[in-house]
C-alpha cells in the first residue's frame, strides 16, 4: 500500500469515522491500564472543543492494519513494552502517513518505551517540545505540562518525534496526563489538577485534527 493511499485512507477517517484507537503492545505491560480515561477526554473534547469522535476507543494491535483506521493511537501502562519488527515496520507507516500516537508515562513505562521507538524512528531521537510549540497553546495556553502525580518527584516534561518536520508522537514524562483523565474516584485528584489534564489532553487531540 503506497504512502499516498495511506494519506488518504486516513484523511478519509478522520473526516467521517473519527475514532480514537488504544494501542495493544507485547512485553507484558498493562495497555489496558486506564479504561476510563480515553472515553473521558473524548467526552470532554466533544463537549468543549466540538469534535465529534465516538467515545468507546478500540483496542489495537501494533502490528494490525487496522492502525490505519484511527487518526490518534493512545498508548499506557507501567510495566515492560515490546515491539517486533513487523510492529516497529507497522507503526512507522502508520506515523509518517498521518497517524499520531500519544504515550502517558504511567509511572514505570519510561525505561521501557525509549528503547521501543528507537525501533520505529531509529534515525531520530526524543526530544523535548519547546512550550511555544502549536501543542500547548490549541483551544488552552499551557506555559508547562501539567504535573498529575508525584511519581518520582521529577519535573514534568513532554517529549515528541518528528519527521520531516511534522510532530507525530508525543510522549508525556513524569506527567501521567492519562490518570488525570480517569473517573474522579480512582485517584481523587482535585477539580483543577483533573481539569489541567483534560485541557492538555484536548489540545493534543485538537492538533491531530489540524496537522
Amino acid at each position: 500500500m503506497s504512502r499516498i493511499v495511506l494519506i488518504i485512507i486516513l484523511i478519509h477517517i478522520q473526516a467521517f469515522a473519527q475514532q480514537a484507537g488504544i494501542l495493544k503492545y507485547s512485553g507484558g505491560g498493562d495497555w489496558y491500564a486506564n479504561p476510563t480515561s480515553v472515553p473521558n477526554l473524548i467526552r470532554f473534547c466533544n463537549q468543549n472543543i466540538h469534535t465529534t469522535l465516538q467515545e468507546k476507543p478500540v483496542p489495537v494491535e501494533a502490528g494490525s492494519k487496522d492502525i490505519f483506521n484511527y487518526p490518534i493511537l493512545f498508548m499506557t501502562g507501567h510495566g515492560n513494552v515490546y515491539f517486533s519488527d513487523a510492529d516497529a515496520r507497522n507503526l512507522r507507516e502508520y506515523l509518517i502517513s498521518g497517524g499520531f500516537l500519544e504515550i502517558s508515562d504511567n509511572y514505570g513505562l519510561d525505561k521501557y518505551i525509549r528503547s521501543e521507538l528507537k525501533k520505529i524512528f531509529p534515525e531520530t531521537e526524543l526530544q523535548e517540545i519547546p512550550y511555544d510549540h502549536p501543542i500547548y497553546h490549541q483551544h488552552y495556553n499551557f506555559e508547562s505540562i501539567p504535573k498529575i502525580h508525584e511519581h518520582d518527584g521529577k519535573k514534568a516534561q513532554g517529549f515528541g518525534i518528528f519527521y520531516e518536520g511534522r510532530l507525530v508522537c508525543y510522549y508525556d514524562y513524569e506527567s501521567d496526563l492519562s490518570d488525570g483523565w480517569e473517573d474522579p474516584q480512582m485517584h481523587n485528584d482535585p477539580q483543577e489538577i483533573r481539569e489541567k489534564a483534560l485541557k492538555m489532553g484536548a489540545n493534543i487531540v485538537a492538533y491531530v485534527f489540524k496537522n
